[in-house]
């Protein structure tokens, strides 16, 4: 995929400045004099934080799901092994490697999805033991002064691919905790290019926690490097530890009784996240050629804040069937709220004989844009004989968590209770008596009349 054009223009549009200036570290001075060894080093001072951060998920693209439907709960899932419209493919079948060279060019490149993957390849995905832990790139989440132009793939002595990683001194010296660019360099990137997956910029412009100079770690507090994930149904893989709103702001936060009375049954992200972007759509059955001659799948996109949300109520457990990934709940389950989400279509190739998603290797179609050899070669990989590849559609929920709008962006009584408003009720399971008691001017005039009068 893009990967890795888009992370190094990502990098070059980043300010030059670290976002987060890393306070004095006390192993500064032992760096300065014996220079920076990888983990090692840091285990000087953080002995047995490399073993442990390999059960993480950032290190195993994988963990056991206890919270969606159709999935054995003895194995794990996540990046290094499900296969799904927005990627199409994963670790396995996708794993860091050289692609033919383009019949037009003659040129190749590197891809993988497991580009951002912390290690060097060489040890890679779920790996472990003494080799893996001194694989670890600890300062491509800790340094504030990372080149992460040094973090490309090449080939070793060997011939085997591997990623680089700056470990310089410099960067060294310039530990502390992760700033927005260290987590964004392969989180904006997900999906195969900037803003691409979710579609949410962190900025002050666009987030109300990035104008008040607060970081990812703020809100994703890590436990032994476990990060805390929210309920985003797309996300399945887990540390275990999981993040709300209400773990900083209270069940009951606004001054008005009438608008707390909705957090019962309402998710903060409804009313605080009114837009999105990223892409809608996407074709992994059809890849057209780009300037450079390579392939990539046709996708349809729009920018931050074009997008508008769907809503649906959500108990925090996931419908996964092979045409649709998304929100389970109903009116009726005490559990629910309305949650906003991002609706994204991608078009693949299914299995005929068992209806399941076929995942695809990259690396031919992006060579020559022939999608079926891309079948093949994925089902070669994971030991798949019987197939009969057949086009098809597959929908998915995307979570809006990010990009929190200001208090006077989110959205109030008329945007729901209007008539056309925001919320479809009828969908959402409201009678016409009741959607006609909802969407009457009496349910809000005289709250939006009052407030338009203190403005004056």
């Amino acid at each position: 995929m893009k990967i890795l054009r888009l992370i190094t223009t990502l990098i070059a549009g980043l300010s030059l400045v670290a976002l987060v200036e890393a306070k004095d570290h006390q192993g500064k001075d032992y760096i300065q004099e014996n220079g920076y060894q990888g983990p090692a080093t840091c285990e000087v001072c953080h002995p047995g934080t490399a073993q442990a951060f390999l059960g993480t998920v950032h290190w195993k693209h994988a963990s056991k799901v206890n919270h969606v439907e159709n999935l054995d709960p003895k194995q794990e899932y996540g990046m290094k092994n499900r296969v799904y419209t927005m990627c199409n493919g994963n670790d396995i079948v996708n794993n860091l490697k050289e692609i033919p060279p383009s019949p037009t060019t003659g040129k190749t490149k590197f891809t993988g999805c497991n580009t951002c993957h912390p290690g060097n390849h060489l040890q890679d995905v779920g790996s472990t033991g003494p080799e893996a832990e001194a694989a670890i790139d600890c300062l491509v989440c800790h340094s504030t002064a990372y080149d992460f132009s040094q973090r490309k793939p090449y080939k070793d002595a060997q011939g085997r691919v591997a990623i680089g990683q700056d470990r310089s001194t410099k960067a060294a010296l310039a530990i502390g905790k992760p700033a927005p660019k260290n987590c964004m360099v392969c989180h904006d990137s997900a999906g195969g290019g900037a803003l691409v997956k979710r579609g949410f910029a962190f900025t002050a412009a666009s987030d109300v926690h990035a104008a008040k100079s607060m970081v990812c770690v703020d809100c994703h507090k890590a436990k032994d490097h476990r990060i805390p994930t929210g309920y985003d149904p797309n996300n399945w893989a887990h540390d275990g530890v999981r993040i709300s709103c209400s773990d900083c702001h209270s069940e009951k936060p606004h001054k008005d009784a009438d608008t707390n009375r909705h957090t019962a049954r309402i998710a903060c992200q409804t009313c605080h996240i009114p837009r999105t972007g990223g892409a809608f759509a996407k074709d992994f059955t059809h890849w057209e050629q780009l300037s450079d001659k390579f392939y990539e799948p046709t996708t349809l996109r729009k920018e931050t804040n074009e997008t508008t949300p769907v809503y649906a109520w959500y108990n925090k457990t996931v419908a996964n069937r092979p045409d649709f990934i998304g929100p389970k709940g109903t009116r009726k389950d005490v559990r629910s709220k309305i949650y906003p989400f991002k609706i994204f279509q991608g078009k693949a190739y299914f299995n005929k004989l068992d209806g399941k998603l076929l995942s695809m290797d990259f690396a031919p179609p992006m060579a020559t844009g022939n999608t079926l050899a891309g079948v093949a070669s994925a089902a070669n990989i994971l030991g798949i004989k019987n197939y009969v590849p057949v086009p098809g559609w597959q929908t998915i929920y995307f979570g809006s968590n990010h990009q929190v709008a200001p208090k006077d962006k989110a959205l109030t009584c008329y945007n729901c209770h209007a008539p056309n408003g925001s919320l479809n009720f009828q969908e959402l399971g409201y009678t016409s008596k009741e959607i006609k008691k909802l969407t009457s001017p009496e349910t809000y005039f005289n709250k939006i009349a009052e407030k338009m009068r203190e403005e004056w």
